[in-house]
């Protein structure tokens, strides 16, 4: 393979590791997102597969009594609620690999290509996350840290800015160098529009549903 911008070496492939961030509050949908399903199959394993096609195997983050049905590899979160920065803290914690893909368990428009791409900018990288950046209609930007790339030396950073009382995926992350992902590297493997749209409420289901069903039907 080529070495060009977001190119990925096999070798790099086999080293990194990727991890399904699940067990959220999921209070604005009513109901667990992770047991969501699109065409039969919960969003859990849907992410899960997709890394696991990438890397060879995914860890999952959350309670194993409410996923171990589900994946063979559930590992409970060290740090229970503190949301998706406590999953970070653990995910890396655990991990035997330098590099790490986390990715939120209801981003049901990702893609094989699109995740090559980040990891590849990764393997590239000096920074210690490789992290995409979308923007609104007004222009603003907006991090995406559950879509990202984290370098297992965030860990003591992270973990101090829990401690110090952090929340906030995006604060957790002052002490840590970020590559940004600009628009410009992944609208290409967007053709929908939706990259990093996740789903929060019932009418986002809806929504996923309907497109799931009629890329189904074509």
């Amino acid at each position: 393979m080529g070495k060009g911008l977001g190119a990925m070496s096999d070798s790099f492939l086999t080293s990194a590791s990727g991890f399904i961030l699940a067990g959220g509050a999921s209070s604005r949908m009513g109901t667990d997102k992770a047991l969501l399903e699109l065409g039969g199959v919960p969003l859990l394993v849907r992410a899960a597969r997709l890394v696991e096609s990438l890397l060879g195997s995914a860890t999952v983050i959350g309670p194993p009594e409410k996923y171990a049905r589900l994946w063979p590899r559930v590992v409970a979160d060290q740090t229970a609620g503190l949301g998706p920065v406590g999953g970070l803290v653990t995910a890396l914690a655990i991990s035997t690999s330098k590099w790490n893909l986390i990715l939120a368990c209801d981003l049901p428009y990702l893609t094989l290509a699109w995740l090559r791409y980040l990891l590849g900018r990764a393997e590239q990288s000096t920074a210690d996350v490789v992290l995409p950046f979308s923007a609104d209609s007004a222009g603003r930007l907006h991090p995406e840290p559950l879509c990202a790339v984290y370098h297992r030396r965030c860990l003591l950073p992270v973990r101090r800015a829990i401690q110090a009382g952090v929340r906030k995926m995006t604060d957790a992350l002052k002490g840590c160098t970020v590559e940004a992902v600009e628009a410009a590297a992944w609208k290409p493997f967007d053709s929908y529009g939706g990259l990093f749209k996740n789903i929060n409420s019932p009418d986002d289901y809806a929504e996923v549903q309907a497109r799931w069903e009629r890329s189904a039907a074509q």
